[in-house]
This record gives C-alpha cells, sequence and structure tokens, in this order.
C-alpha cells in the first residue's frame, strides 16, 4: 500500500498538471497571502531503531497513545512576478507523553524495562522555502509546480527513572513541490497541495486536501485533510511514521 499511494498521487498530480497547461491564460493572483492552519494529529504508524543497526525497534506511538495531539502551521505565499512566485512554511509539532513498552529497548545506547512508566518525545519541526512556477491554466484551474527547500529539526527522546537518551536531527531535504487548486464558483475551490520526495534511504510525503471558501477579497476559509509520512533507514536511524490531521485554515490576502 505505501508503494502504491505515492505512484498514484504522482499521477493524479501530473494528470491535472497536464490538464492545466492545455489551456492559455493566467489566473490573477494576490502578491502576498497568509494562512494559519490547525486542527487535531493522529498517528497510525510511528516506528523507531536507533542505531538503526543494532538498536531495537519498537512502536513509539505504543507508548505515547496514537492521539489526538495538536498540529498546526503558518504559510506565507508571495508572489512577485506573473508566473513565478515563493511559499514559506513553519511547521512544528511535538508529541510529548508518559506510557509503558512492551518489551525491553535498546534506545540511543541506554536500555529501556517494560512495564515501567516511560516518557517519550517526538518533535519533527520544519521549516520550508518553496520555489513555485505557475504554467498557463484554464480560468477553473491554478497549478504550479516548483522545488521545497526544507530544513528539520527532529529528536526523539526516552526517559525511564534516571535513564535518559535522546537521537537528534537537523537537516536539509530538498522536495518535490506541487499545487493545484480547481474554482468550483466565484467562492469555492478544491485545492491538492503536495510536498515529496523519494529515495532508497528514505522518503517524504506532505499531501493536503482541501476545500476553500472565499468570503471576501481579502479573507477565506479551508476544511480538509492534511497526510505526512515519511521516515529514513539507514545505520544510524531507522523512523517512520503516518500522521493525519483534520484541518481548518484561514487565510488573508494583501
Amino acid at each position: 500500500m505505501r508503494a502504491i499511494l505515492p505512484t498514484l498521487l504522482a499521477a493524479l498530480l501530473l494528470g491535472l498538471v497536464a490538464e492545466a497547461a492545455r489551456s492559455e491564460t493566467l489566473y490573477e493572483r494576490e502578491c502576498f497571502r497568509v494562512e494559519l492552519e490547525a486542527g487535531p494529529v493522529w498517528q497510525t504508524q510511528n516506528e523507531v531503531q536507533i542505531p538503526g543497526d543494532t538498536g531495537t525497534r519498537f512502536d513509539l506511538d505504543g507508548v505515547t497513545g496514537a492521539g489526538p495531539f495538536a498540529g498546526g502551521r503558518v504559510t506565507v505565499d508571495w508572489n512577485p512576478w506573473r508566473r513565478h512566485g515563493f511559499r514559506l512554511v513553519v511547521a512544528p509539532f511535538q508529541i510529548k507523553e508518559t506510557g509503558t513498552l512492551d518489551g525491553p529497548v535498546d534506545f540511543a545506547g541506554e536500555t529501556y524495562l517494560p512495564g515501567l512508566p516511560t516518557e517519550a518525545t517526538y518533535k519533527f519541526n520544519t521549516y520550508r522555502l518553496s520555489y513555485r512556477f505557475w504554467i498557463p491554466h484554464s480560468r477553473r484551474w491554478h497549478t504550479s509546480i516548483g522545488a521545497t527547500a526544507l530544513v528539520r529539526d527532529a529528536n526523539i527522546e526516552l526517559r525511564q527513572g534516571g535513564t535518559q537518551s535522546r537521537k537528534t536531527d537537523l537537516g536539509l531535504v530538498p522536495l518535490l513541490h506541487v499545487d493545484t487548486e480547481y474554482h468550483l464558483s466565484r467562492r469555492w475551490s478544491l485545492i491538492a497541495d503536495l510536498d515529496a520526495a523519494w529515495a532508497p534511504q528514505g522518503r517524504a510525503i506532505d499531501l493536503a486536501l482541501k476545500a476553500r471558501y472565499r468570503i471576501n477579497r481579502k479573507w477565506d476559509v479551508s476544511l480538509g485533510y492534511r497526510t505526512i509520512e515519511g521516515g529514513a533507514d539507514n545505520d544510524s536511524v531507522y523512523t517512520f511514521a503516518w500522521l493525519h490531521q483534520a484541518v481548518v485554515a484561514v487565510g488573508f490576502r494583501f
């Protein structure tokens, strides 16, 4: 299923891009737009093994629970030219809960025992800058493609009594960016927004599907679903998580 999902998403979004490329006009966009997004987050997978070659693989969500947890992000769009624009996203996310382990776990150089209160922390903050190029489209389609530079600030930590260890990760990841909006009417539109990358060492998918209602020329609100899935598999770390979020967003144009 994990292998099929990225292929289907890529085929869908490439189809939207191809459809948009058949027409000749450009959609008139605002110069600046700020969006605040928030909503509950659930996790259906959060597997961890640190180090990736000698640690114990265990379910971190078995300690923290499935949720819901608080999640949100701030998105700023800047479109200085007719076909070229930029997007800045700040998306902090952290879980800190106490539970118990099902079995003994070797994690980041320490050993943790089952049945004892164990505090688990999972942090995955991302900061993104995207370049976006708008392709010619019809009055209903509004599509951009581009690239995203993602800076991740990640931390996984266990604490059990006086025993504590962690794995931090600060790194830069390049992603493909695709964003398309289909206008049902002057006020209603459907949006698909994707940042994604695949490599032998891991993958990253951040996909949002939203319905947007434009209140007036300045304000809009959106409802939808966001899923974030991915991780890394190497000698130093094995970690894969799958998050699901019900989102509510408010946007302001100027």
